[in-house]
């Protein structure tokens, strides 16, 4: 699914704050560009302009929009559904009309429609898909799942395929896969600029599977505070290069988190079957939720599951309210092994946890290939299940 690029046309704050909330909570992701891109639509796929004042002049924004940005969806929202104004903003050249507020429903929909005439019209170049894997706590395992994640969709896709590691000071994407690249996230994102596709190709380090990595920062002050609009431009870049993009965005909601979260198609909550886990992962979810990010994209990974659990998968399910997308189990000796010879697992030999990942990364290539159901629950444990129930 190709994220889409907005730009939100309006001098009220409370506009944009809620049509904002509106975007990011769509099924399909959107990317919000600052005002000050206005000058140039051409970069939006989907414009909003607020009509609910001076009418000529809204009139004269949509025409310049709509000559700047030919193929770009444009919503005029006003404060009531005028004929004569609809017919107005029809011929000024905007695609949908709402009066305000937009009812939620029908807004997404015309997002979906918006979607569906961009990809219409992209021909033959397939859309990036960019997913991101963030940890209910740290040692879930998420750069594991990540990196493995993304060495299996370059092996099997044949497709161009990075990943962004983007934890601060102590990322560990490129120690995984044993490697040391010269350049990181920061030489990126300080030189948005001229990250044309020469330049990003001297910034990233390409593993032998095909996979290109663009390392972690080792600052432990940064990406910080002050970089998630940088890290989201970032993505929106890497999507005119790559078709998949993966990120290892640690276990920590930052603003780094967030613009990630935003832009991601599938975000994978990586959790173990633990007490500490599981309670982080349901605030995890709520917290995705509270910051309007669609929870329609949230898949949950269960790592490290064993037989048997100390709590069982349908017990997680339900302290979640959301159900587990797919289950690794537990193989630490191969996986400790892989880590330390810096040898992904499907390069590392044949193995149990190999084909979960094979089997698992050829479902997010070809979703129609078919679904697998997590394991069925093992003996219940009653000191875990009694503790579980206690944090809610």
């Amino acid at each position: 699914m190709a994220q889409l690029v907005g730009l939100i046309v309006t001098d009220d704050d409370d506009f944009k704050k809620h049509v904002g909330r509106l975007l990011r909570s769509s099924a399909i992701p959107v990317g919000i560009i600052d005002d000050r891109v206005a000058r140039d639509p051409a970069a939006a796929d989907l414009v909003i302009v607020d009509t609910r004042g001076d009418a000529s002049s809204a009139m004269a924004t949509i025409e310049r929009l709509r000559a700047g940005a030919p193929s770009a969806g444009i919503f005029a929202l006003a404060l009531s559904a005028d004929p004569d104004l609809i017919l107005q903003c029809m011929r000024a050249g905007a695609n949908e009309f709402f009066p305000w507020p937009p009812s939620e429903e029908t807004f997404h929909g015309a997002v979906r429609r918006t979607a569906a005439r961009r990809e219409t019209t992209q021909g033959s170049r397939p859309a990036a898909t960019t997913l991101v894997f963030f940890g209910a706590k740290g040692g879930a395992g998420t750069t594991t799942l990540s990196v493995n994640c993304g060495v299996e969709l370059a092996r099997l896709g044949k497709r161009p395929t990075v990943i962004v590691d983007l934890k601060p000071g102590l990322g560990e994407v490129a120690l995984f896969l044993g490697m040391r690249p010269r350049y990181s996230l920061l030489d990126a994102i300080d030189n948005l600029h001229r990250l044309d596709r020469e330049f990003l190709r001297e910034l990233v380090a390409k593993h032998k599977s095909g996979l290109e990595i663009l390392g972690g920062s080792d600052q432990f002050d940064r990406p910080g505070a002050t970089d998630g609009g940088a890290i989201e431009e970032l993505f929106r870049l890497l999507a005119r290069q790559y078709e998949y993009i993966l990120v290892d965005a640690g276990s920590q909601i930052n603003s780094c988190t967030v613009a990630a979260l935003y832009t991601a198609d599938i975000m994978f909550l990586v959790a173990n079957p633990d007490v500490p886990s599981v309670r982080n992962a349901q605030r995890l979810l709520d917290r995705v939720r509270q910051l309007g990010a669609c929870g329609e994209r949230v898949r949950v990974l269960l790592n490290r599951a064993a037989e048997p659990s100390p709590i069982p998968a349908k017990q997680i399910e339900g302290a979640l309210g959301h159900p587990i997308h797919h289950v690794f189990t537990s193989d630490y000796k191969t996986v400790s092994n892989a880590l330390n010879s810096g040898v992904p697992l499907a390069l590392a030999g044949s193995s149990e946890i190999a084909s979960q990942f094979d089997a698992f990364t050829r479902r997010l290539i070809d979703p129609a290939a078919g679904t697998e159901a997590p394991p069925p629950p093992a003996r219940r444990a009653r000191l875990g299940l009694e503790r579980l129930a206690s944090l809610w």
